[in-house]
């Protein structure tokens, strides 16, 4: 009886030692929460191909019922998070990206969002060399409704709080394009 007694205690004192002492920081924490959400997107990504969508998104982003949207929280600023995704996008071999943003976004001013200047310029490096088209935010939601009936759509939160600051990748065959397409059919056609 005594030695079961002493069992709940050394037990009691364990939990209370845990629950006082966690044995990481939020250092760790933050550290765990990047590498969850990059581990879900690496899995994610050789799923995707032509016709999918990833979406790096801003805070306000709204969270929608078509069940073609998936959703990961980056709980990360908006430029780091789009690095990582660019990056992993264009290093794949199967998908390429047709980038698009806000059209809305390059008429804010400073005195409106600080920090949107600093913003565009840094995503413009994130950029580099490839193409950007603008839409006005509102054509999106109409782009999305409609392609996630057929197709997924991949949306990443990120923390951003400037507004109209989400980027939208439709992903393309990296190994096929439209002139390659063109011939096909035609040869199809004799």
């Amino acid at each position: 009886m005594n030695f079961k007694k002493n069992s709940i205690v050394i037990y009691c004192f364990l939990i209370v030692l845990v629950a006082c002492n966690p044995s990481k920081d939020d250092t760790s924490n933050q550290a765990i929460t990047q590498q969850s959400w990059k581990s879900q997107f690496d899995k994610k990504l050789p799923l995707l191909g032509h016709r999918n969508w990833i979406l790096v998104v801003d805070k306000a982003f709204p969270e929608q019922n078509a069940p073609g949207i998936e959703y990961i929280n980056s709980n990360e600023k908006l430029l780091p998070t789009l690095e990582y995704v660019l990056a992993a996008v264009n290093n794949s071999s199967h998908v390429k990206p047709i980038i698009y943003q806000d059209k809305e976004l390059n008429y804010i001013t400073e005195v409106q969002s600080t920090g949107v200047t600093q913003f565009v310029q840094s995503s413009k490096k994130i950029f580099a060399n490839q193409q950007v088209q603008t839409l006005l935010h509102d054509s999106v939601f109409t782009k999305l409704d409609k392609e996630s009936k057929l197709f997924k759509v991949l949306v990443i939160k990120t923390n951003e709080t400037i507004p109209y600051s989400s980027v939208f990748m439709q992903l393309d065959c990296m190994y096929w394009n439209a002139e390659k397409e063109n011939q096909l059919r035609l040869q199809m056609k004799k």
